[in-house]
């Protein structure tokens, strides 16, 4: 991946975080690598646990950020959340997965946050 990409994902990472925690989220792992993957967030959401995946583009010419969590992806992202759960043992508390999209094109970035944005298996 290039310096640019990697910069770029870092930054947006960096951004959602504080977009988080200001919203009263309380991130926990960033980053977060698994035997099943990487989970770039993981945070609480009151007694929810939430993984978080951040997409940023520099543009929107091939589509939006968030349209790049496809099926194929969210399979990933729950076999990394799978193996963090087993990490924290039984009892698993509630989780979703949120998805925060990050443009970050000419002007300040935008950010769209999307709670419970895809669920497994639908």
């Amino acid at each position: 991946m290039a310096r640019e990409a990697v910069d770029r994902g870092r930054e947006a990472e960096a951004l959602a975080r504080a977009h988080l925690e200001r919203g009263g989220y309380q991130v926990v792992a960033m980053r977060k690598r698994t035997p099943g993957g990487e989970l770039d967030l993981v945070a609480w959401d009151g007694p929810t646990l939430v993984f978080v995946e951040v997409k940023a583009r520099g543009n929107s010419d091939f589509g939006r950020a968030e349209e790049m969590v496809d099926q194929r992806k969210q399979r990933r992202l729950g076999q990394a959340a799978a193996a963090y759960l087993a990490e924290l043992g039984p009892p698993a508390p509630p989780c979703r997965f949120d998805v925060v999209a990050v443009e970050m094109g000419s002007g300040p970035p935008k950010l769209r946050h999307l709670p419970d944005a895809f669920r497994l298996g639908e």
